[in-house]
C-alpha cells in the first residue's frame, strides 16, 4: 500500500512513485505511435480514409465511462470491505486478549496463538511460507503440526476454543462470542480471495478500452491535426491508468503497490495484543522506498 503525506497540487502533477504511470508507460507509447501515424497518413490507412468523427466517440466515451465507474466501485467495495474484516479482526483479538486477561490470567499464553493465526491468515491469502512466524510465535513443534494444514488460522483458532473447554458456561459464552468474530472476519477475506470479479466483464472493458483507444486517433485527426497524439495519450491515460487501478484494488491482499498492507496490520494487531499483556512490543512496520508498505 501506498501511503504517502498530502501534496501541494502542483506537486501532484509530477508524482511517479504510487501512481500506475510507471506499469502503463508502454501502451501509452504504443497510442503515441498509431496516433502519430494517424497524423502523418491522414488518416488513412493502406490509402484509404477511415471514416470517423468525434460523434461516435462522445457517445461511447460516455457509455466506456460508465461502466469504468462500474468497474472501480466493485472493485473499490472489495478493498474497504477488506479493509473493514482486518479491522474487525483487530479489535475482536483486542477484546478477546483483554478478557483472557481480566477473567482467566491463567490462559495468557493464548495471546500467542492469536497472534499467529493473524499472521497465518495473511500468508494463507497471500498463498506465502507462513512457518517463520508460526515458528516465532507458537514454537517448531506446534508450528510442525501445522505445516500440511490447509486453513491454518482456523486450526489455531480451534486450539484456542479447546483450551477454553473447563471455564463456567457464561465465560465460555463470553469468549466464544469474540473466537467467532474471529472466524467471521477469516471467512470474509477467504470469501474475497477466492472470488474474483467475473472475467467476463474484465475481459469485455478491457478490449473496450482497448478498441477505443486504437479508433480514437482516427476520429480526431481531422479535427486537432497535429494535437491528435497529445489528446490521444491523455485520454488513453486516463482510461488505461483507470483499468490498471482497478485490477489493482480488485485484489486486495495482492502484493500490488496498491494492495493492502497486511504485513503492518498483521504487527499492528501483535504490538496491540503484546503491550495489553506488558510484553515487549516490535518495532512498527513503518513506510520504506516510495512510501510503501507492504
Amino acid at each position: 500500500m501506498i501511503v504517502r503525506p498530502m501534496q501541494s497540487w502542483f506537486r501532484m502533477l509530477f508524482i511517479w512513485n504510487g501512481s500506475v504511470l510507471q506499469t502503463i508507460i508502454p501502451q501509452l507509447i504504443l497510442m503515441g505511435v498509431l496516433s502519430t501515424l494517424a497524423v502523418v497518413s491522414h488518416g488513412r490507412i493502406f490509402g484509404e480514409k477511415i471514416p470517423l468523427s468525434t460523434a461516435p466517440f462522445t457517445l461511447f466515451g460516455l457509455t466506456l465511462a460508465i461502466f469504468l465507474v462500474f468497474r472501480n466501485n466493485a472493485s473499490y467495495a472489495r478493498f474497504v470491505e477488506a479493509r473493514l474484516l482486518w479491522g474487525n479482526f483487530l479489535i475482536a483479538a483486542r477484546t478477546l486478549t483483554s478478557q483472557l486477561l481480566s477473567y482467566l490470567p491463567s490462559q495468557t499464553h493464548l495471546t500467542d496463538t492469536i497472534i499467529a493465526s493473524a499472521y497465518a491468515l495473511k500468508h494463507q491469502l497471500r498463498r506465502t511460507d507462513p512457518n517463520p512466524d508460526l515458528v516465532r510465535l507458537i514454537g517448531a513443534e506446534r508450528a510442525a503440526e501445522l505445516r500440511h494444514k490447509l486453513y491454518r488460522p482456523v486450526v489455531l483458532l480451534n486450539h484456542i476454543r479447546s483450551q477454553l473447554e473447563a471455564t463456567s458456561e457464561t465465560t465460555r459464552w463470553m469468549l466464544d462470542a469474540q473466537l467467532n468474530e474471529l472466524e467471521r472476519c477469516i471467512g470474509g477475506c477467504e470469501r474475497i480471495a477466492s472470488t474474483p470479479i467475473p472475467f467476463a466483464y474484465s475481459v469485455l472493458l478491457h478490449r473496450s478500452v482497448y478498441a477505443y483507444c486504437v479508433l480514437l486517433p482516427f476520429g480526431l485527426v481531422d479535427s486537432a491535426e497535429f494535437f491528435t497524439p497529445l489528446l490521444c495519450v491523455f485520454i488513453s491515460y486516463t482510461l488505461i491508468a483507470l483499468e490498471a487501478i482497478a485490477n489493482e484494488v480488485a485484489e486486495p491482499f495482492g502484493m500490488a503497490p496498491n494492495a493492502l498492507a497486511l504485513d503492518a496490520m498483521a504487527r499492528t494487531i501483535e504490538r496491540s495484543l503484546l503491550e495489553l499483556c506488558d510484553r515487549p512490543v516490535p518495532d512498527e512496520i513503518r513506510p520504506s522506498g516510495p512510501y510503501q508498505l507492504t
